[in-house]
């Protein structure tokens, strides 16, 4: 079996992303190599009352802690990104460490852009109110640097992306959410397999699905590389060595899972099922990777028989045999792979094991598919038209 490297470095984004056990001791450093004085640390409640995260968080950062901000949630409102920028000022801080789960992470750089955009949470719901949409953001000031520190498996540490909900979907005459989005790339990412392990094997079970399938979409994406082709392939090799023992006592598959996560997020093209596992998160208080999980089977079954969706690379990421093998018979040991990884985390399997979700907003659920901004990614000579996205659904129900 393959190993991980105990540790490594590499440059992404301009950001620096460093691996290793026991390396959140170096944030402190870090951040004072970067000119920074004081930083902010944004995280959830769960995580900001575990010492077992916390401890070594507090003591990497050392007198650079400038103080706390625990209140973010999965529902990533304007709201509480607001509250955080109010903290951030409060402080005096010159940076901000995002610290946590893909919610925490996603405000921590969207605060950032907040801080200098000069549009208050107000303004841009008037602005939601009047458009039910956003103006693209323009910030005024420079960015506050953002360090993340991910304790689960999302895949949202390496991105500079995110969202921040100003209209929930009950709120808008569309029923659907409307958000406002900026492009943030993290100065830093500390990725310690130490502080994964301080997570709840549910949350970090939870969050799985959402990086895994960024694997899966970036080799049948639109407008890979090699490179891309290279990093998902191999990151995805590791995942599924990694995720089914991910609730036992090994090291070496938190590991392998870190490593694989990393991996995958390399240049990731996000497309189609992530269009359906936002959908609902976004509409529905879902962790993202719970949507993912329920999901991915189905989106992978719809764009293998609809195009080529690359059967043979994935193959090789997700240990299937191809040899002799024809490309309908490839396809359904693929699915059958990414239903058992599903499946070895223990999170839902079926839309209707979710209680929030409602079988009559399916409707709504493929019109918010239909329209979302990822789709030009999709892989090439693939529509996805809200009939098909309503059957999709249906047959996850």
């Amino acid at each position: 079996m393959f190993q991980p490297a105990d540790d490594f470095e590499l440059e992404y984004l301009g950001g620096d992303v460093i691996y290793g056990r026991g390396r959140i001791a170096e944030l402190g450093d870090r951040l004072a190599d970067a000119g920074i004085d004081r930083a902010l640390v944004v995280c959830g409640s769960n995580v900001g009352a575990n010492d077992a995260v916390m401890g070594p968080v507090r003591e990497g950062l050392g007198d650079r802690l400038a103080g706390v901000f625990d209140e973010t949630s999965p529902a990533k409102s304007i709201e509480t990104a607001e509250a955080a920028v109010e903290a951030l000022r409060t402080a005096n801080a010159d940076a901000i460490v995002g610290l946590g789960g893909g919610s925490s992470l996603n405000v921590a750089r969207q605060m950032s852009a907040l801080a200098a955009d000069g549009r208050s949470a107000a303004d841009l719901l008037a602005e939601a109110e009047a458009d039910r949409s956003i103006a693209t953001p323009d910030p005024d000031g420079p960015l506050t640097p953002v360090a993340v520190v991910p304790t689960t498996l999302t895949g949202a540490d390496l991105s500079a992306g995110g969202s921040l909900v100003v209209m929930s979907y009950e709120e808008s005459p569309t029923n659907q959410p409307v958000v406002a989005s900026w492009l943030v790339p993290p100065t830093l990412v500390v990725e310690d397999p130490n502080l994964y392990e301080t997570t709840p094997y549910g949350a970090l079970a939870g969050s799985a699905m959402n990086g895994f399938n960024k694997g899966l979409e970036t080799v049948y994406a639109a407008g890979g590389s090699p490179v891309t082709d290279a990093t998902a392939t191999h990151g995805l090799r590791h995942l599924v060595a990694g995720l089914p023992d991910l609730d036992s006592d090994h090291p070496a598959a938190v590991n392998r899972a870190v490593v694989g996560m990393i991996l995958v997020q390399y240049e990731s093209r996000i497309n189609v099922i992530h269009a359906f596992g936002q959908a609902l998160s976004r509409r529905y208080p879902v962790q993202q990777g719970v949507a993912h999980a329920v999901m991915a089977p189905h989106v992978l079954r719809f764009v293998l028989d609809t195009v080529d969706g690359r059967q043979r690379l994935l193959a090789e990421g997700l240990n299937v045999e191809t040899a002799g093998r024809s490309d309908e018979a490839i396809a359904d040991e693929l699915v059958a792979t990414v239903e058992s990884v599903r499946d070895s985390l223990g999170v839902p399997a079926r839309l209707r094991d979710i209680d929030v979700i409602s079988r009559d907003d399916l409707t709504f659920i493929a019109e918010y598919v239909d329209g979302h901004g990822v789709l030009p990614a999709a892989p090439p000579g693939l529509t996805v038209t809200v009939d098909d996205a309503e059957a999709v659904l249906e047959r996850a129900w």
